[in-house]
C-alpha cells in the first residue's frame, strides 16, 4: 500500500461507521424489549453489550485521532520521530503501526 496513513485512516473510519450502527442497533433492541436485563439469568445484559459496543467505538476513535495526529506529524515534517524522546521511530514498527507515536523502546 503506497498510502499507509491513508488506508489507516479508511479502516478507522470504517471501524467506527460499523461500531455506530451496532450501538444503534443494541439502543434500539433495549427500547424495544421489556426484559429485565439487570435480572436475566441468560448471560450478558442489554447494559453490558451497549457499554463494551461504546468502548470498542471509543478506541476506535482514538485510533483515528491518531492517524491524524500522524498525517499533521508528516505535513510539519516530523513524522517518524518519537514525541517521548525524540529518536526516530524504526520503520518496522511504521509498517506495523504507522500511526505511532512512539518508539518502541518508549512505547514499553
Amino acid at each position: 500500500m503506497s498510502d499507509p496513513l491513508g488506508g489507516e485512516r479508511a479502516a478507522a473510519l470504517a471501524q467506527i461507521a460499523a461500531l455506530t450502527r451496532e450501538f444503534d442497533e443494541v439502543v434500539a433492541a433495549s427500547r424495544a424489549s421489556n426484559a429485565d436485563d439487570e435480572h436475566d439469568p441468560e448471560g450478558a445484559t442489554i447494559a453490558f453489550e451497549r457499554q463494551q459496543v461504546a468502548a470498542l467505538l471509543e478506541q476506535a476513535r482514538r485510533r483515528l485521532a491518531d492517524v491524524e495526529a500522524a498525517v499533521r506529524a508528516v505535513e510539519a515534517g516530523s513524522y517518524g520521530v518519537c514525541e517521548t524522546c525524540g529518536r526516530p521511530i524504526g520503520a518496522e514498527r511504521l509498517a506495523a503501526r504507522p500511526a505511532a507515536r512512539t518508539c518502541i523502546d518508549c512505547a514499553r
